[in-house]
This record gives structure tokens, C-alpha cells and sequence, in this order.
């Protein structure tokens, strides 16, 4: 409880449950706010609190997993604190702008990222030296501009797992195109907003970069520890696949040998039964009895 209590005083002082004012709330909301303050709505900590560690919960197993969870952020106020986080733990992300079609239209994305590693590739190892300096200025300014959108999802091989959106109103295109797709989605929800329009919401200012940054580096820890895990059990796995190689090894090592002593006693064995057959047969044959036939009369009669 203490814990709960130290993130709720720390969600306070960053300013998480500051609202909009009343006139643009949406009434979808209303279970999560707390009560109105000079016009202006105040969001629950308690339940921001849940939906947090809900979601936290959520993102670790995805990560232990080894899935990968897309950051989507193109608020100013939000670039810059999404980018660090999402690289820290090696996350795909966007913040400078939702490319339309960046998870519906994936592989023709992903021919663009391409382009952008092959001139890459060709600025580094020397072969745009035969260009033209026009031509090598054209090429360095395609490629900052494909970096600028693309460079957070130049490693993302498949479409992600889930997808965290600072914003959802501001991200509704990439909130459609992961409903679309069937991914999972989580949200900092403000009272403008529908939080039943993601999977996971955390009723939060998304406004504020303090705000901002304490959910987001939060969910980021949390993140880091189903990787951690993921790691720990896979170390776990190794060690026992050795164990269980030498186990292997050392029962065939017993078994060939086994075979090797079991090779040699039976020719031994063979050889005396060859003996013994023969000492038999020879004295078989010296206490040979005649047959009848050949057995000569005795007596007078026989003469």
C-alpha cells in the first residue's frame, strides 16, 4: 500500500491529475474523474494508479514474451521523453509523424526503410563516391527525411504486439490501423477522450511533459523487467541444455564402452565352446561303436 501511495504522491506532484476544462470533456470519462475544480476536471489517482499497473503488468508479459510494443508520440511535448525510452529498451516508435498505412501498408513501409539502409550502406562504403556532389547532397537529404519518420522502425522486422499512444485523440489514425489489425492498444486517456476505445487506459493529463514523462518511464521499467526475465530464463535454459548434453554424452560414453566389454567376452566365450566341440568330437569318434552290419560273427557259427 505504501508503494501505491508514494506513486500516487509522485503522480500528484507531476501534475497527472489535472484534466480539460468541462465544456470539452467526454462524457465516457466520468467514471475515472474525481470531481471539477474552477471549471476544469480532475482525474481520480486511484484510478490512475490501477490502470497503470494494469497496463505495466500487461507490457511486461508482452515483453517477456520477446513480442516488441510500439511507442506512438507526435506531441511535441512527448517526441523527445517517447524516443529515449523506446530506445533504452530497444522498442520500435514514432514521433515525428504516423506515416498513414505504417501497419496496414507494413511491407510497403518497409521497402522505403529499405531504400533508406541501401543508401546508407552506399554513403559508408565509399560507392557514392563516383556521384555527382549534387546528387550525393540529394541523397544525404532523402535519407534524413526518411530518417527523421522511419529511423524508429528501421529494426522492426514484423508488425507489433501491441502499441502505446501518448494521446489517443491526437493518434486516431494509429489507434484505427491497430484496431484494424487486431493489436493490442494501450493509452494515456485525458477527459477529452473515449477510454473504451483502447485495450488498456491509463486516465492521465497527456498534456504536460511531467505527466508524460512518469507514466512513460513506468511503463518503460516495467518493460525492462520482462525483458530481464526473459533473458534470465533463457540463460536458465542453456545452462540445463548443457547439463542435459554431458548427461547424453556420458551415458553414450558408458554404453560404448558397455558394448566394447560385452564385444570381447563373448568372443572368449566362443572360442571355448569351440574347444569343448572339438575335445567332443574327438572323442566321439575314437569310442565309435560299430554298426550291427559291419560288427564280424563270433563263435564257431561266425567262421
Amino acid at each position: 500500500m505504501e508503494n501505491n501511495t508514494s506513486l500516487q504522491q509522485q503522480l500528484l506532484e507531476a501534475g497527472v491529475h489535472f484534466g480539460h476544462l468541462k465544456k470539452k470533456w467526454n462524457p465516457k470519462m466520468l467514471p475515472y474523474i474525481f470531481a471539477e475544480k474552477k471549471g476544469i476536471h480532475i482525474i481520480d489517482l486511484n484510478k490512475t494508479v490501477d490502470g497503470l499497473q494494469e497496463c505495466a503488468a500487461a507490457m511486461k508479459q508482452i515483453a517477456k514474451s520477446g513480442k516488441k510494443i510500439m511507442f506512438v508520440a507526435t506531441k511535441k511535448q512527448a517526441k523527445e521523453i517517447v524516443s529515449e525510452c523506446a530506445k533504452k529498451i530497444n522498442m520500435p516508435y514514432a514521433t515525428e509523424r504516423w506515416l498513414g498505412g505504417m501497419l496496414t501498408n507494413f511491407n510497403t513501409v518497409r521497402k522505403s526503410v529499405k531504400k533508406m539502409q541501401s543508401i546508407d550502406k552506399m554513403l559508408n562504403d565509399g560507392s557514392a563516391e563516383s556521384l555527382t556532389k549534387k546528387e550525393r547532397l540529394t541523397l544525404s537529404r532523402d535519407r534524413d527525411k526518411m530518417e527523421k519518420v522511419l529511423g524508429g522502425i528501421a529494426n522492426m522486422g514484423r508488425i507489433p504486439a501491441a502499441i502505446f499512444m501518448v494521446d489517443i485523440g491526437h493518434e486516431h489514425i494509429a489507434l484505427a490501423e491497430s484496431k484494424r489489425l487486431g493489436i493490442t492498444t494501450f493509452g494515456m486517456v485525458d477527459t477529452n477522450c473515449d477510454p473504451n476505445k483502447v485495450d488498456f487506459a491509463i486516465p492521465a493529463n497527456d498534456d504536460a511533459t511531467k505527466s508524460i514523462a512518469i507514466i512513460v518511464n513506468y511503463l518503460t521499467a516495467a518493460i525492462m523487467e520482462g525483458l530481464a526475465e526473459r533473458q534470465a530464463n533463457k540463460d536458465d535454459d542453456n545452462d540445463n541444455d548443457d547439463n542435459n548434453n554431458d548427461n547424453e554424452a556420458h551415458a553414450r560414453r558408458l554404453e560404448q564402452e558397455a558394448q566394447a566389454e560385452g564385444g570381447r567376452g563373448g568372443r572368449g566365450r566362443g572360442r571355448g565352446n569351440d574347444a569343448v566341440g572339438g575335445t567332443q568330437g574327438a572323442g566321439a569318434t575314437k569310442r565309435r561303436v560299430p554298426s550291427p552290419a559291419n560288427r564280424r560273427p563270433s563263435g564257431p557259427g561266425g567262421r
